[in-house]
């Protein structure tokens, strides 16, 4: 009997893994409403700025949670199992399989309520949902 290893050339899966780490991290899955804004940000962030995903997820300039100083930060080491990482997990593959529609009105930066970044100074939001504020 001959075996074949067999690769798996579809990296989208461990993408969405990472995409929903990052998502559960900074809206701790309140909401689907507010799971599914902020992955349709990173889409939208990434179509306008031609930055990849894996580019945008790690950049602690956006995502706050990266950073150990964030009380945010904890959440990034989530079990699997959880059910609000589960619900980021299946937005996240709608996402990247195209399935996912623009809940966040074009939207491409956001923070969230209890802060004020200085790029936000001057910019007013177009939409508040679950407690963060997106941005054109």
């Amino acid at each position: 009997m001959n075996f074949a290893l067999i690769h798996n050339t579809d990296m989208s899966a461990g993408m969405a893994y990472k995409i929903a780490r990052v998502v559960y991290a900074e809206s701790g899955a309140q909401s689907l409403c507010g799971v599914e804004a902020l992955t349709s940000m990173i889409k939208n962030l990434s179509d306008a700025s031609g930055r990849c995903f894996s580019d945008l997820i790690s950049d602690k300039m956006i995502f706050a949670a990266l950073s150990e100083k964030s009380c945010r930060h904890e959440r990034m080491y989530v079990q699997p199992t959880n059910r609000g990482f589960q619900m980021c997990l299946r937005v996240a593959k709608r996402m990247l399989r195209g399935g996912l529609k623009d809940s966040c009105y074009g939207a491409q930066r956001f923070h969230h309520a209890d802060v004020m970044p200085d790029w936000a100074r001057a910019r007013g939001y177009i939409a508040d949902i679950d407690g963060m504020l997106f941005y054109l």
